[in-house]
């Protein structure tokens, strides 16, 4: 009776744990994110190449940009159904909060006057979108709609992570500049930096997956934990 009862226990104490760190973790991470986005565009130096897109998009169909942030990460998401790529939580509210927390950032922030403060504002933006770079991919409740499709790709053809973002990067950065997106000194630092930021944030945001204690117990903790 001990080896049933104990189980049943362990994944509602497991699902305390994750819930109250994971989520609140995510959705920070994500609303940080898009926040991030809109303090770049305000720096007016040139922003990451999915906003150079988004930034066409707006300026040949209208809408807010943020909204073109929606629409680009429902397009994307449904480019993982012939990848067979499964979406978590973080992928949903990717797609739902990203552009919403732009929008209210290119509210309530103008364009600095001088140069010294839009490198500031670059710069901080920047480092911001590290921060919730780690925050949300490190809360492990699923990819953003653009790593998903670059994970897929991956998957499928079998090259690699670098060549397949850079590509996917490339591509996108082309389309916007055609579009009329800006592009600028901001893509660059964007592009240099990035990589290295969320690496250094990731170790600290990182939730960590459940350690075996031993026993079986231990065991169906592991098993019940969500799978991204």
């Amino acid at each position: 009776m001990a080896v049933v009862a104990t189980p049943e226990r362990a994944p509602v104490t497991l699902a305390g744990r994750a819930l109250g760190r994971r989520l609140p973790q995510l959705l920070a991470g994500l609303l940080l994110y898009g926040s991030s986005m809109g303090l770049m565009m305000r720096g007016g130096l040139g922003v990451n190449p999915w906003d150079v897109l988004h930034q066409g998009l707006q300026h040949h169909l209208g809408l807010s940009i943020g909204t073109w942030v929606t629409l680009t990460g429902a397009t994307v998401l449904l480019l993982w159904i012939p990848l067979r790529q499964r979406p978590g939580v973080g992928t949903v509210g990717n797609v739902l909060l990203l552009g919403v927390a732009m929008d209210l950032t290119l509210r309530v922030v103008d364009t600095p006057g001088s140069l010294p403060a839009r490198i500031a504002l670059l710069a901080g933006g920047i480092l911001l979108n590290g921060l919730a770079t780690g925050l949300y991919i490190g809360a492990r409740l699923g990819p953003g709609p653009r790593d998903g499709l670059m994970t897929g790709l991956h998957r499928r053809t079998g090259r690699s992570l670098r060549l397949i973002r850079t590509c996917i990067e490339l591509t996108v950065l082309l389309v916007g500049v055609l579009l009329g997106g800006t592009a600028g000194i901001g893509t660059v630092a964007y592009a240099l930096a990035i990589g290295p930021l969320a690496q250094a944030f990731l170790r600290w945001c990182t939730v960590p997956e459940p350690s075996p204690a031993g026993g079986a117990a231990t065991a169906v903790e592991v098993s019940a934990e969500p799978r991204n």
